[in-house]
């Protein structure tokens, strides 16, 4: 047996292939978009992929399951109750299958989706392992307020976090303590507020450290689990919705985004994403456009600024840097509303001012300060008193409630957001100086408000 996990920092996405070495198969668990790696896998190891299992229909990513299974004849298995589209088996509490020498069986483990499922990994009668989708992370477990309308079965928030408290203390908690603990995602993941950076864990570790399995009521678990979760981007029902269908297949997808010519005349009235550092965008960029650098996690960003209703155009500042871009895109389905792909910029009329952070640290008063951090974030580390903290995502819906009277000063927590914040401010607030604090944020950490 061997378990191989493949992991996408963007998304701090860990995905699964599990190989019976006397069958030569391989069962897939929660596949990223792109399914050359497993295919790659597979052919290293003279093997077929005779399975591949979805422990829920993901929110923040695409998964390759139906590409997969269209190509390898391959069955996907899934929960009934996730009303799949797609051609399946049902995967539910009570059934199970065995690929060689290893078996696999389905724990109905709701919380962070109404149908999301475990799968308990066993080799000759003996539980090895648990893949735990978004149900229970290294440090956390699934955040339950992504359901309220998306999906076959939608759900309260309070409800799904009842349910994870049940699902934790009655299917996952009683497993041995030497089952490892493989989850779907790691630090940085959207869908939880404290994963671990860890990849892996046990059974017996979680309930020795995990703040969700320590012993509480079910009313005071509900009432943490509830507290301080991250922002909703606006991408993830829809992504939702996609996984439910089946997504189309990648490369073909990715291929019919069109590359444009940079003098292309840009439609208008159609968003612009410019992801080329902020130094160069704020020197010229097309009126509007938002700077969403390449940097950081940029799919995440894309997906919480951008609505999935809204065709775009992509902005690169180089040939390399496009097809990335494209395929990062591609990780949350974005990819179809890309009206065209251009390398440097079709126009630069449109500047930013720089900023005299001396002048600023000596007058904020003379300032109006936007702080685009998470609302947990600004309340954890308050960085100027007065700050109007709009968090990045809720941006361009609330514009309006920044006034006009004095110069804008966007700042994040690092100066990648900051930039994306002032891109989005500038054009709304026409005749108010719009300025970036950028990386400069970070040698006003030490001086907590007052300022």
């Amino acid at each position: 047996m061997k378990i191989e996990q493949f992991e996408d920092k963007g998304l701090a996405h860990f995905s699964y292939a599990i190989l019976s070495e006397s069958a030569r198969e391989i069962v897939l668990i929660d596949p990223a978009r792109d399914p050359q790696p497993y295919y790659d896998f597979a052919q290293a190891h003279n093997a077929r992929v005779v399975s591949v299992i979805e422990t829920h229909p993901h929110a923040d990513f695409v998964s390759s399951h139906l590409e997969i299974a269209r190509a390898t004849g391959a069955t996907i298995r899934v929960s009934q109750l996730l009303g799949a589209d797609y051609p399946h088996e049902t995967f539910d509490e009570g059934q199970s299958f065995t690929v060689g020498q290893l078996a696999f069986r389905a724990l109905n483990t709701p919380g962070h989706s109404p149908d999301s499922i475990s799968i308990v990994l066993s080799r000759e009668g003996k539980d090895v392992a648990v893949f735990t989708g978004d149900t229970l992370f290294i440090g956390d477990v699934g955040r339950p307020d992504l359901r309220e309308k998306a999906g076959n079965l939608t759900a309260k928030r309070e409800e799904l976090a009842r349910q994870m408290y049940y699902s934790l203390r009655e299917k996952l908690m009683v497993l041995d303590g030497a089952v490892l603990v493989y989850p779907a995602h790691g630090a940085g993941s959207l869908c939880g507020k404290a994963l671990s950076g860890a990849n892996s864990s046990t059974i017996a570790d979680e309930k020795a450290s995990n703040y969700a399995l320590r012993p509480m009521s079910e009313e005071g678990f509900v009432q943490e689990l509830m507290a301080d979760q991250p922002f909703i981007p606006k991408y993830f029902g829809y992504d939702v919705a996609l996984n439910k269908a089946g997504a189309p297949a990648y490369a073909p997808s990715v291929q019919q985004v069109p590359r444009l010519a940079a003098d292309t005349p840009i439609e208008p009235g159609v968003l612009v994403v410019d992801t080329r550092p902020e130094a160069a965008f704020k020197k010229g960029h097309v009126p509007g456009a938002l700077n969403i650098q390449q940097g950081g996690k940029f799919e995440t960003w894309l997906g919480s600024i951008v609505g999935p209703e809204e065709p775009f155009y992509l902005v690169a500042a180089d040939e390399a840097a496009r097809e990335e871009l494209i395929q990062k895109a591609a990780k949350i389905g974005y990819e179809s509303l890309i009206k065209g792909a251009l390398v440097g910029t079709p126009a630069t009329q449109a500047t930013l001012p720089k900023l005299d952070v001396e002048q600023f640290r000596q007058h904020p008063e003379a300032y109006t300060i936007v702080d685009i951090r998470n609302a947990s974030e600004a309340k954890a580390e308050p960085l100027f008193a007065g700050a109007l903290n709009i968090p990045l995502p809720e941006l361009r819906e609330r514009v309006q409630e920044i006034p006009h009277g004095k110069p804008v000063v966007v700042h994040c927590a690092g100066g990648y957001r900051s930039a994306a914040g002032a891109s989005i401010l500038a054009p709304a607030l026409p005749g108010t100086p719009v300025l970036d604090l950028s990386e400069a944020v970070k040698t006003f950490l030490p001086a907590i408000s007052g300022h």
